[in-house]
């Protein structure tokens, strides 16, 4: 059982989701919260395995929240909902560890199917789409953490820096592996690697902090 805390703060668009994901077996709403804070004191209180996380929130937007949940030992994933008008909220979420971002209107298939990949511990965003959202908000946002330091890619060996590249520009495990002539199973050993190195939490981090480095850019796109 997939147990979901539904965070925005329109009652109508939790009730939405409520319906969906009532009619599953494998889920259950384990809760709601109306803005972050109301989050953080329910997951006080309440097991849960994702978080269907709203951005622009009064009290605690979902860029914060996200940022706690995520610091708590054993902490839910979060699941970002954005809508196109709000991507640099996403992507700052992404940054602050939520596994992936998930249209508002997108239909119940596409909901089920990125709850349960999160809850798998898989990131919902296609590194392609994730190229797509910094392609529409790189040069406006600022990042808050200065300029990139060098050394956090040189913490990394040439193949790794490699496969981060191409992880980046959007190739699968299996593309990558044909491409550099490995198998797939390599490949995820050297992504958890990555991850690791970089204290990043998914594959969706990892493809914005190729981007903010410099290690790839919208033109190798």
């Amino acid at each position: 059982m997939i147990r979901v805390v539904l965070v925005d703060d329109q009652e109508l668009v939790r009730a939405g989701f409520r319906m969906i994901l009532d009619e599953r077996p494998d889920i259950e709403v384990v809760g709601e919260a109306a803005d972050g804070a109301a989050a953080l004191e329910l997951l006080s209180t309440v097991a849960a395995d994702v978080v269907l996380m709203d951005v622009r929130m009064p009290r605690m937007d979902g860029v914060e929240a996200t940022r706690r949940i995520r610091a708590m030992e054993g902490g839910p994933r979060v699941l970002i909902l954005t809508t196109f008008d709000l991507d640099e909220y996403a992507y700052a979420a992404l940054k602050a560890g939520a596994s992936g971002f998930l249209l508002k209107d997108a239909p119940p298939p596409d909901l089920l199917s990125a709850i349960r990949a999160v809850h798998s511990g898989d990131a919902v965003v296609a590194p392609s789409t994730t190229r797509r959202l910094l392609d529409r908000v790189a040069g406006h946002l600022p990042t808050g953490d200065g300029p990139p330091v060098p050394a956090a890619l040189g913490g990394l060996t040439p193949r790794e820096r490699e496969v981060l590249a191409l992880v980046a520009r959007g190739l699968s495990n299996l593309e990558i592996g044909e491409l550099l002539h490995v198998s797939e199973a390599t490949v995820k050993t050297h992504m958890g690697r990555i991850l690791a190195k970089l204290d990043l939490s998914n594959r969706v981090q990892a493809v914005v902090f190729a981007y903010e480095t410099g290690l790839v850019s919208v033109r190798d796109s």
